[in-house]
């Protein structure tokens, strides 16, 4: 029973990523089948290294419908799992100037688990973006005028 994946498109516009981690998310409950049935927003989330611990902040899981008074708060802080070696390597990046870890996708992986998918982002500028914009539209016209003739 494979769920949903949840992709966070806007950290691709917002953001160069550099690098990419996996990391285990840590849930409460009926967190699970309401994340299966794909109510989750990723959008304005973030992550954090606090006492050697990898957080994930603002991640929206909608409460299950068929749940009860024990649902969790919906944007709780959630734990990740990853192990010493590569939250050291994440800290001695996110020390530098700028970078920011945000989550890109959240899925379900092999075993049943709930996965998240982390990039090490550094924002774009506003050329950046229109850069962007403008690189996809060209693209867009290219396939339109090879698919006409």
């Amino acid at each position: 029973m494979a769920g949903r994946v949840i992709q966070n498109k806007r950290a691709f516009y917002e953001y160069h990523i550099t690098d990419k981690f996996e990391a285990g998310l840590v849930l409460k409950g009926t967190e699970v089948k309401s994340l299966r049935e794909g109510n989750v927003s990723i959008v304005d989330s973030f992550a954090k290294i606090e006492g050697g611990e990898v957080f994930l902040y603002n991640m929206h899981i909608t409460p299950y419908l068929e749940g009860n008074i024990f649902n969790p708060p919906p944007t709780r802080k959630r734990k990740l799992l990853l192990n010493k070696n590569e939250i050291k390597r994440l800290s001695g990046q996110l020390s530098i100037k700028g970078l920011t870890l945000i989550p890109l996708k959240v899925y379900f992986g092999n075993r049943g688990w709930a996965k998240v998918e982390l990039g090490l982002a550094k924002p774009k500028k506003l050329f950046d973006k229109r850069r962007d914009i403008k690189e996809r539209e060209q693209k867009r016209e290219i396939r339109k005028a090879m698919k006409g003739s």
